[in-house]
């Protein structure tokens, strides 16, 4: 393929948080095998903050909340686009390349979206589908354990990997690279000196974020948020940072005022407020990026913000439960930052994909605080020499 100045590629991106940030090693794949392209994304408004100084990235359109594809269309057709690579599998994204006019269009095969397509670009080898089991396959699963444990994946089943698949239609590398959101030091210094004044010196600086848009099956017990923080906090005199987006402030603010009065003998002091603070709620999604950098290590359930605070380079403890970190793990697959936790032994039914648990949760519940906390011991020091 030429690599004119003047060629134009419009990737059409993706519309989760944690799915956007798994794109990036496409998105510089892609960027490397056309260093003078015209590199254009389509992305929902609620992410456009996202790609802010992304060095893959010349342009950023945005989706405006509640425009259809033929009004989008009618935008795009403006910027003359040559090719459009396509990363969701849905209908409507393919639909708005083909309304666009755009000559070339690029995307995974699907039944329902070929016709829209000029490169249909058939299944990987190594894709595995993320099947939702039903709550009869769950509890039969509880019942008959599989004899042989869990299945084995193959070990390019990450979905990181779904992506690069489509950008080697483009002449890019098939090989992954770490997913990499950009932070600026304009930016840390901001955020340090809005929440950061009350923290110790040299104290670690540890997030928490106990929430899961996707619904209850990917959270950790509240109560042992708590109980890990405490004994953290006991063991490191560290200073803890509550994320969460706006539908979390409850359950973040609640986290943290167990947090504070727990490590201070039940009292609701100056100190308390001192070694915890709720940043829930209160942040851009550019100020997250900055805060979740800023901190040394983040205590996450698997979400949006865990993939996130990999991206910019710190270090997670993730407890799994409903999900695979096979499949959607932070990072780069077989980074040895991060620590990621399964019962012991696992659950039989996990990972079943659900937004919530049919049966007794014993995905989430067999995953104990001792373990979480000597993961984050284990973590940190790796975060802390490596900075």
């Amino acid at each position: 393929m030429s690599d004119a100045p003047s060629r134009r590629i419009l990737v059409r991106g993706v519309n989760w948080l944690g799915d956007a940030v798994m794109s990036t090693p496409a998105l510089l794949r892609l960027r490397e095998a056309h260093p003078r392209a015209h590199l254009a994304l389509l992305t929902q408004a609620k992410l456009a903050e996202l790609w802010t100084h992304h060095p893959a990235v010349d342009q950023v359109l945005t989706i405006r909340p509640g425009e259809g594809p033929f009004a989008l269309a009618k935008r795009l057709r403006l910027e003359r686009f040559e090719t459009a690579l396509i990363l969701p599998n849905s209908h409507r994204s393919a639909l708005e390349a083909f309304l666009a006019r755009i000559p070339r269009r690029i995307g995974h095969a699907r039944a329902w979206r070929n016709l829209l397509l000029t490169n249909r670009i058939p299944p990987r080898l190594e894709e595995v589908e993320m099947h939702k089991r039903t709550p009869n396959e769950v509890r039969q699963l509880i019942s008959n354990p599989p004899s042989d444990g869990p299945c084995t994946l193959p070990s390019r089943a990450h979905h990181l990997y779904q992506y690069l698949h489509l950008a080697t239609a483009l002449g890019a590398k098939a090989e992954p690279l770490a997913p990499l959101i950009a932070v600026t030091e304009p930016e840390l210094d901001s955020v340090r000196a809005r929440f950061g004044s009350r923290a110790a010196p040299r104290a670690p600086l540890l997030g928490l974020n106990a929430g899961a848009e996707y619904g209850p099956a990917k959270r950790w017990p509240q109560d042992r948020f708590v109980a890990a923080a405490v004994e953290l906090q006991r063991r490191l005199h560290c200073h803890w940072w509550v994320v969460g987006g706006p539908a979390d402030v409850p359950l973040a603010s609640a986290i943290a005022a167990e947090i504070g009065r727990a490590g201070n003998g039940g009292a609701a002091t100056a100190t308390a407020s001192a070694t915890v603070q709720c940043l829930a709620g209160q942040l851009t999604l550019r100020e997250l990026c900055a805060a979740l950098k800023a901190c040394d290590l983040l205590l996450t359930n698997d979400t949006g913000p865990m993939h996130l605070a990999a991206a910019v380079g710190t270090t997670v403890v993730v407890p799994f439960g409903s999900t695979s970190p096979e499949l959607t793990g932070p990072g780069l697959p077989g980074d040895p930052r991060h620590r990621f936790l399964t019962g012991i032994p696992p659950a039989a039914c996990s990972p079943c994909f659900r937004r919530e648990c049919p049966i007794d949760f014993r995905c989430m519940h067999g995953i104990t605080v001792e373990q979480v906390v000597q993961a984050v011991l284990e973590a940190l020091p790796l975060k802390q020499a490596g900075r």
